[in-house]
């Protein structure tokens, strides 16, 4: 059975077998996590779910609540990090439930006195299980349509949850069960551009919590509930080898336990990751008639060229933010227009009309010219599917965008193709650029109070939590 396999995973894992270089990919994941979650508690939908939950519970935020809120605010940017073969956001769960169970160990005194060692086994096991559960259902899980970090996110909080709370074998096996029968979350909810993306990695969270402390007292889970004959496989996937016994051994034999934190990659831009790579190349000519001193006005046309999932991010106007995460044309145009299509600019240009239908505003400061400015750009996108770049993933997340210039230039087109967008782990962003994706999150956090990361081995989780601001 599937979830014998992780829990076992799960049980052995200790912080002296995990690599190095693994450790240090928890240090920078864990960065660019609280980059995102400080700012993504000032969301609009991190503000309603912590007044509804105050609301209801007005005495205090309990853990469960916590790790609801956490969240929900940890992927209210899409900023978080994630995992392309997987076609999920590992982090925004897992760190969540660290938060929840380890600020209401130091808060409230539990008795829990989670280490720092079990804070690396915690993570490190949880993004593998997310990782490995991804790689074997997606990309079919995903067509189906299925938000894996809300389905699979709940059995890798209740992974995080399980080894926070030192659970046996068969506490584990319950645990990971119970996650599995509360996962849930589906893609409509994001592409029709509802704040219902962000729930789900909240109520992965919760599950995952209540799962791991329901199986700690007791509460069975059942160790069929992922490849029985009415399990997750056959409710949430077509049909596949995965309901094959032996066909599940040789895949968790050559996947569990490699460490997939390693290939995580990061975020730089707020939009689906499916958008980055023509953002990329769109910058990189960008850079390329900027040093020739061009205006974009010599652009006519602008063809972007990419697979399938990508090419279907085809929303010209979008009339909120969570649609506009997904719109690969605004993405561009803002890219080209505004240099770098970073949060502030991005919120900026929605202040001054972005959303607007037509030009009812008379003002001419430099957001206002630009929102103009995009408008026009729109006009000259055009998206392709591309079949041979659509062969090339999920080993790869290619993008072709093209300039086709006017004739007072000496050239007709202007081409590139990103294979790898930045922030994979072939094309990676390294501590100091997650430190300046930090401070440009939150400008007034005192970024000395973070060098505790980069040796946080040789630090209590009390200590580091007290120096962050977590607690």
């Amino acid at each position: 059975m599937i979830i014998n396999d992780l829990s076992r995973f799960l049980v052995d894992l200790k912080y002296e077998n995990i690599p190095k270089d693994a450790k240090s990919k928890v240090k920078l994941c864990f960065l660019d996590y609280l980059a995102v979650y400080n700012r993504g508690l000032k969301t609009e939908n991190s503000k309603i779910a912590l007044s509804t939950i105050l609301s209801l519970y007005p005495n205090e935020l309990d853990m469960l609540n916590r790790g609801l809120i956490s969240g929900i605010a940890s992927h209210s940017l899409d900023l978080d990090d994630g995992h392309r073969l997987a076609h999920l956001h590992p982090g925004t769960v897992v760190f969540s439930t660290v938060l929840a169970i380890v600020c209401d160990d130091i808060l409230k005194g539990s008795g829990l006195n989670v280490t720092t060692k079990q804070f690396f086994e915690a993570v490190v096991g949880a993004y593998e299980v997310a990782i490995v559960l991804g790689k074997m259902l997606n990309p079919d899980h995903r067509n189906k349509g299925f938000h894996s970090t809300g389905t699979i996110g709940t059995i890798a909080a209740a992974a995080c949850a399980s080894k926070l709370l030192d659970l046996n074998l068969e506490d584990t096996i319950n645990c990971l069960g119970l996650a599995t029968t509360q996962s849930a979350g589906l893609l409509e909810a994001d592409h029709a551009g509802t704040m219902g993306k962000t729930l789900h990695a909240g109520k992965a969270v919760y599950n995952g919590l209540l799962s791991a402390f329901l199986a700690k007292n007791g509460f069975t889970g059942g160790e069929s509930i992922f490849d029985g004959e009415e399990g997750f496989i056959k409710a949430m996937m077509d049909e596949t080898d995965f309901v094959y016994q032996d066909v599940v051994e040789e895949f968790l034999e050559e996947n569990l336990g490699r460490f997939h934190i390693r290939s995580v990659y990061l975020k730089k831009y707020p939009f689906c990751r499916h958008i980055h790579s023509a953002i990329d190349s769109t910058l990189f000519l960008k850079k390329y008639l900027d040093n020739l001193h061009l205006d974009i006005e010599v652009i006519k046309e602008i063809k972007v060229e990419t697979y399938q999932i990508a090419s279907e991010h085809d929303n010209f106007n979008p009339t909120n933010m969570e649609e506009l995460k997904q719109s690969l044309p605004l993405a561009i145009a803002i890219a080209l227009v505004c240099n770098e299509p970073g949060l502030d600019v991005i919120e900026e240009l929605i202040d001054c009309g972005l959303f607007e239908e037509a030009d009812n505003f008379i003002s001419l400061d430099e957001r206002s010219i630009e929102v103009r400015k995009i408008r026009d750009v729109l006009s000259r996108i055009t998206i392709y599917y591309n079949n041979v770049l659509d062969d090339m993933t999920p080993d790869k997340r290619p993008s072709k965008v093209s300039f086709i210039l006017d004739e007072s230039f000496d050239k007709d087109v202007l081409t590139h193709t990103t294979m790898y967008p930045l922030g994979e782990s072939e094309n990676p962003l390294d501590y100091d650029d997650i430190l300046e994706k930090f401070k440009s999150l939150n400008p007034h956090y005192d970024l000395e109070r973070l060098k505790i990361i980069e040796d946080m081995e040789y630090f209590s989780l009390n200590n580091i939590f007290s120096t962050i601001g977590l607690i």
